[in-house]
């Protein structure tokens, strides 16, 4: 396993606690509610998440986990941006595609990790990862649709 008293136990602690928050979110967010609590957990792991993936060694030369964290904390800026420009639909779609960067990392872990899911190789790998993003995309689609033209503040609040 992993122990969660070092910076990578740490790091995939927070990584977990963001993949949770974020799926009780998006649940929120299908039912055109933005649970705000949850939603406030969420974005703090998330960043958390995104930033400390930057304190591990580096090695001179920019890693895929570096370009997925900067890709992840531009998308969180835009989701505190449209949050508070009142933007609920760009919001929404924010929302959705951290927790897919979120998600998209773990899978990719979890290859690394699990031999059962090493022994797939790369085929297996891109199958998963497509099955991810597809899933994604109609859960992004209906997410957005619930809030397009809708203002921000009519939004029923669950604490």
């Amino acid at each position: 396993m992993f122990d969660p008293t070092t910076f990578t136990g740490f790091h995939t602690w927070l990584s977990l606690l963001a993949l949770a928050s974020g799926a009780v979110t998006l649940a929120g967010l299908l039912s055109r509610r933005v649970p705000r609590g949850w939603t406030g957990a969420f974005l703090a792991f998330a960043i958390a998440t995104s930033v400390t993936g930057y304190g591990f060694p580096m090695t001179g030369v920019i890693t895929p986990a570096q370009v997925v964290g900067a890709l992840a904390l531009a998308i969180l800026a835009a989701a505190l941006l449209a949050r508070h420009g009142r933007r609920p639909a760009t919001y929404a779609a924010c929302l959705v595609a951290s927790e897919y960067l979120l998600a998209f990392v773990a899978v990719a872990q979890a290859f690394q990790k699990v031999p059962a899911l090493a022994a797939l190789g790369q085929g297996g790998f891109g199958a998963a990862q497509l099955i991810v993003l597809a899933g994604f995309l109609v859960l992004g689609v209906a997410v957005v649709r619930r809030f397009r033209g809708r203002a921000l503040r009519p939004f029923r609040q669950v604490a």
